[in-house]
C-alpha cells in the first residue's frame, strides 16, 4: 500500500512539473505593470491588490461589434466550469474607448454578462500608458455608422498570475477549455 501511494505521488508530482501551458508562455514570467483605475461602481482598483488571485485582462469596448461580446460570453463559460475555483480568478475588461465607456455604461454592458466581471475606465491621460505596458493597439476608424466610429484593437486575453506576474497571453478564440485547465493548474500551485 505505501508502495502504491508513493507511485501515484510521484506520477502526480511529474505531471504537474510538466504541465504545458496553453496560449503564449511569458518564460519566465515578467512582473506585470501595475495600474490604478476606476471600476464600473467608481471604486478604485489597484492591479496589485489583486495578488494572490489569477486576473484575466482584456482591452476591449462597449460599443464594439463581435470581439468583445464573444471574449465576455467565453469569461462567463470560463467561470461557470471553473464553479467554486473562481472565487480565485478576477475577470477585467479595460477599456479602449474612454470617450464613451463611462463607468455607467461598462456597468450596463457587463451586466449582460456577468455584474461580478470587474470594468475599468479613467481617462485617456490615464490609460494610454497602461496600453503601452501592454502593448495593446487601439485606433478609432470612422465606418459612417450611427455609433459614429469603431475602435480597432488588440484582441489578447492577459494572465497575470497570483504572484502579479505576467504569465500567459491567449489569443482571440482560444477554447475556453484550454484556458479552464491552466486556470485549474495555476489555482493548485
Amino acid at each position: 500500500m505505501t508502495i502504491g501511494l508513493g507511485l501515484v505521488l510521484i506520477a502526480w508530482y511529474v505531471t504537474q512539473r510538466n504541465y504545458a501551458y496553453q496560449g503564449v508562455v511569458i518564460d519566465p514570467p515578467a512582473p506585470a505593470a501595475d495600474f490604478e483605475l476606476a471600476d464600473q461602481h467608481g471604486q478604485p482598483f489597484h492591479l496589485r491588490g489583486q495578488q494572490g488571485k489569477i486576473v484575466l485582462i482584456f482591452f476591449g469596448y462597449t460599443n464594439c461589434p463581435d470581439v468583445c461580446p464573444v471574449t465576455l460570453s467565453e469569461y462567463k463559460q470560463i467561470k461557470a466550469q471553473l464553479g467554486e475555483q473562481a472565487e480565485n480568478v478576477r475577470f477585467v475588461f479595460i477599456t479602449v474607448d474612454p470617450e464613451r465607456d463611462s463607468p455607467e455604461r461598462l456597468a450596463a454592458y457587463l451586466a449582460n454578462f456577468d455584474s461580478t466581471f470587474i470594468g475599468l475606465s479613467g481617462t485617456r491621460a490615464q490609460l494610454e500608458p497602461i496600453w503601452r505596458s501592454y502593448g495593446v493597439y487601439q485606433e478609432k476608424r470612422d465606418v459612417g455608422s450611427a455609433s459614429g466610429y469603431l475602435v480597432d484593437h488588440t484582441a489578447i486575453t492577459f494572465l497575470i498570475d497570483a504572484q502579479s506576474n505576467w504569465h500567459i497571453n491567449y489569443p482571440f478564440g482560444m477554447e475556453t477549455e484550454k484556458i479552464v485547465a491552466d486556470l485549474q493548474h495555476l489555482i493548485k500551485e
